[in-house]
């Protein structure tokens, strides 16, 4: 499982020139399912998010989580996290998980990091084509793989 987190001043999800989702100050998660992914994977990433210090305190230095600046969550299914690029210049997804396993961990992905985090955690919607839009906040991106916990 593999997800990029940007730090958001603001950011919305649009479907059909409908805004879906839309947060404040919070997270921004784009979510990657593969197909060795698992549950294990999915409570280790909720639980780093849920607990990761990268808004400011009052010295401006990154040492608050997203509960104590009373944030939210919005996730993104993202399949494109899974591109693989070494052949040719055609992306492959064959790494990325099917809908049929897929959704049910999107879903408790969701579910774990509402539960864990005690925030708000708002949606895309899965397979739907969707315009993302944010105000990334610093700029602060951080990219997390489960298979490669460093």
């Amino acid at each position: 499982m593999r997800i990029v987190a940007q730090r958001v001043s603001r950011a919305s999800v649009t479907i059909a020139g409908k805004v879906k989702s839309a947060i404040g100050l919070g997270m921004m998660i784009l979510l990657g399912i593969e197909e060795a992914d698992n549950e294990e994977d999915v409570e280790w990433l909720c639980t780093k998010l849920s607990k990761m210090r990268i808004f400011s305190d009052e010295n401006d230095a990154m040492n608050l989580d997203i509960n104590q600046i009373g944030g939210s969550f919005l996730v993104v299914s993202q399949f494109t996290l899974h591109a693989m690029t070494k052949k040719g210049n055609r992306p492959s997804f064959i790494r990325a998980a099917r809908p049929e396993q897929a959704i049910p961990l999107y879903e408790l992905f969701v579910k774990r990091l509402h539960e864990l985090s005690g925030r708000e955690v708002l949606t895309g919607e899965f397979g739907a084509m969707m315009d993302v839009e944010l105000v990334n906040d610093g700029p602060v991106t951080i990219i997390m793989d489960s298979k490669h916990k460093e």
